[in-house]
C-alpha cells in the first residue's frame, strides 16, 4: 500500500533527502553522522537540513539521537537487498 503525504515535496527537498540517505549509507566505519556534520558535507543550510532529517525519521527511514542521525535498521536492509540505487 502506497501512502502520499498530504503536503506536496518539492524536487529540492527529495534531492536533500536522497542525499543524506545515500552519504549516510556510503559511510560503512560510522553508523552515526552529527547533523551539523552531514550538513557541511552537503553543504546545505540548517533549517533545509533539520526538515529533511525530520521527514525521513518520521517515515522511519532515518534514526535520531541527541542530533545525531543514522540510517534505520530497514533502510539498511534495504541497501543490502540492493534495492537502493540511483
Amino acid at each position: 500500500m502506497q501512502r502520499e503525504s498530504s503536503e506536496p515535496r518539492s524536487r529540492g527537498d527529495s534531492q536533500l533527502e536522497r542525499a543524506i540517505v545515500l552519504e549516510l549509507l556510503s559511510d560503512e566505519e560510522s553508523q552515526w553522522r552529527s547533523q551539523s556534520e552531514l550538513g557541511e558535507l552537503l553543504g546545505a543550510d540548517a533549517v533545509e537540513l533539520a526538515a529533511a532529517v525530520c521527514g525521513l525519521h518520521a517515515a522511519g527511514v532515518l534514526e535520531l539521537d541527541e542530533g545525531r542521525v543514522s540510517p534505520s535498521a530497514a533502510t539498511r536492509r534495504l541497501d543490502e537487498l540492493e534495492l537502493i540505487g540511483i
